[in-house]
């Protein structure tokens, strides 16, 4: 039996699917050959790049910051010590004048005082003539009875009068005093150098003894009072009972604004007050700067009522460095980078944390402390170092 073979149009069929078919794949070859190469990507399993600073420990003077309002050392007020009518004030007895001491500040009238000087010395003259008889007549008295020509009697009276006369004496020469002291007083004189804060009289008022004449204060010495924070004196050179230690020179640098322009003021801690503030935790220290009107190179005066910030030099520390904030990895904790590029934990004595600023002891000069946080980094771990060993001014 013959098999019957295959018709034209069924052969041209098959032939029409088997180019279809190759040219498909060479299409497909072709975009293959022609398409991107994918490159391999970074897994990120390298060392972790770190950034560092470079330590040089030395001595550092740690320092603490309060803020106060100047105030002088010494306010009194101008009292008249004697009553009378003004005959004249001084020109520096205006609201901020200053004077010196010694200046005569306010002249009361002085005819009634002259007067009383007059009066008393009178009297003491008198009471000196006085004294004298009764010495003479109690001599006469002793020698007559010590040759039994005087009564005992008479004796007795001239000692007595001798008394009286001697207390007269004495009483009169007390009121000359008085009266001299009065007239003295009549020149209302300054006690110190220093500015008025207020005067209260005028030429021809009537004032009584007592009576306030002006407000003034010394321009001698200014006082800052500046509360500390009980937990900063732990750098400042106290005795165990808060009192400033006597072998220790605590300087102080102040600062304000003042006419425009930031002006600084050198001063001295001279005490603390002693109690801390049950309400603010904080003890003052007060601040002396030696002649506020008078400053040297041109620096304005330190006025008084004039807010000032303060800057307290306290202890030295020796080998102590200051890092920034962000490279204490932990609590008291830093990685250090050794010469071979792994990490070491190191724990540091935090003494300090101020600001950005900690300052810490415990690093040796040379060291390479990381800036850079690594959560869950151990001792060995392998790093790359990136900058120059400058602290950046923020954590990278």
């Amino acid at each position: 039996m013959r098999r019957a073979l295959p018709s034209r149009t069924t052969v041209k069929r098959y032939l029409g699917s088997f180019a279809i078919a190759v040219v498909g794949l060479a299409l497909m070859a072709a975009i293959v050959a022609t398409g991107p190469v994918a490159e391999p990507e970074d897994s990120g399993a390298g060392p972790p790049v770190v950034h560092f600073v470079t330590v040089r420990p030395g001595p550092i003077r740690l320092t603490v910051a309060a803020h106060g309002v100047v105030l002088p050392k010494t306010e009194s007020r101008l009292v008249s010590e004697v009553a009378g009518r003004i005959v004249s004030v001084a020109d520096s007895m205006v609201s901020g004048g200053f004077f010196r001491r010694g200046d005569v500040l306010v002249t009361i009238d002085r005819v009634d005082y002259e007067l009383a000087l007059e009066q008393a010395r009178a009297r003491r003259y008198s009471a000196t003539s006085e004294l004298t008889q009764a010495r003479r007549a109690l001599v006469r008295q002793e020698r007559l009875a010590a040759t039994d020509a005087g009564s005992e009697s008479k004796r007795d009276e001239a000692v007595n009068r001798q008394l009286l006369a001697a207390a007269s004496f004495r009483d009169a020469t007390a009121q000359v005093k008085r009266a001299e002291r009065d007239l003295e007083r009549t020149h209302v004189i300054a006690p110190y150098d220093g500015r008025v804060r207020s005067e209260l009289v005028d030429p021809g008022q009537f004032v009584n003894r007592g009576e306030t004449l002006a407000n003034l204060y010394s321009v001698d010495v200014a006082e800052v009072r500046l509360p500390v924070h009980d937990e900063d004196l732990a750098f400042l050179p106290l005795t165990l009972d808060g009192a400033l230690d006597p072998a220790a020179r605590l300087d102080v640098v102040l600062r304000a604004r003042f006419a425009g322009r930031e002006h600084e003021w050198q001063g001295r801690i001279v005490r603390t007050e002693g109690e801390i503030d049950p309400g603010t935790r904080m003890v003052k220290m007060i601040a002396q700067v030696q002649r506020p009107y008078d400053q040297p190179d041109g620096t304005p005066p330190l006025t008084v009522g004039l807010f000032v910030d303060a800057e307290i030099h306290g202890r030295e520390v020796e080998d102590a460095v200051v890092l920034p904030r962000f490279a204490l990895q932990s609590e008291g904790r830093v990685h250090v980078i050794e010469p071979d590029d792994r990490l070491a934990v190191r724990e540091v004595e935090v003494l300090r944390l101020l600001g950005e600023e900690a300052y810490v002891l415990g690093l040796r000069t040379g060291e390479r402390v990381s800036l850079t946080r690594l959560p869950g980094a151990v001792d060995g771990l392998r790093v790359r170092t990136a900058g120059d060993g400058d602290a950046p001014a923020a954590a990278p």
